[in-house]
């Protein structure tokens, strides 16, 4: 496959344009009439020079999108709410879901500590995780309020618990009482999940 100075150009395609009555060669990809999805990455139109041209005057990635599909397509986090297929040498660790991350990274970070783990410690996330499925809606709202991520264990869940009364606490905040409903919701959310079998 040969490209030259006109960016994706493939000179050694054989197909024929697709515009209309066209006999030039489609030596350039264009995005074709089924979109990219679930049931595969979709298909593709060739065109000439010519008509890639006049095609790409005229494309509009966000036609018939609304005014909020138009924002959330611009975000940088766009396709990362979204579980998507990793490739792993080590069958035992524990896939990131990466819907339940704000921050691509911070998934990567939990795919990587979970490879380096133990077969004991592999074995006690695996737990935690079948454990976690578990949890009832109520239950996933408190480990939101407490900010804990999928796979936390309980001693996360102190953690996140301490240093957010901590930041309520009436005394840490000069007398101020407004927070203190924050801080119940907290006390709620902690007493709740530290009853579960995710955090035992």
């Amino acid at each position: 496959m040969k490209h030259d100075r006109f960016h994706g150009r493939v000179q050694s395609s054989q197909r024929l344009c697709d515009w209309p009555e066209c006999e030039d060669k489609g030596e350039f990809r264009a995005p074709g009439p089924v979109p990219p999805g679930f049931d595969g990455p979709g298909n593709y139109r060739w065109f000439c020079l010519e008509h890639i041209r006049q095609f790409n005057s005229g494309y509009d990635y966000f036609a018939g999108m609304t005014a909020d599909d138009i924002l959330a397509a611009q975000s940088p986090l766009h396709g990362w709410e979204r579980e998507s297929r990793v490739f792993r040498a080590d069958p035992f660790a524990q896939n990131p879901r990466w819907a339940d991350f704000g921050d691509p990274l911070d998934a990567i970070g939990a795919h990587m500590r979970a490879r380096i783990r133990t077969p004991e410690q592999q074995a006690a996330a695996r737990a935690r995780s079948a454990a976690m499925a578990t949890l009832n809606p109520e239950q996933r709202r408190a480990m939101d309020l407490l900010g804990l991520t999928p796979g936390a264990d309980r001693k996360a869940l102190r953690t996140c618990y301490s240093e957010l009364v901590r930041r309520y606490h009436p005394d840490r905040n000069g007398g101020d009482r407004s927070f203190e409903a924050k801080l119940q919701g907290v006390v709620e959310a902690y007493q709740l999940l530290k009853k579960t079998a995710a955090f035992a």
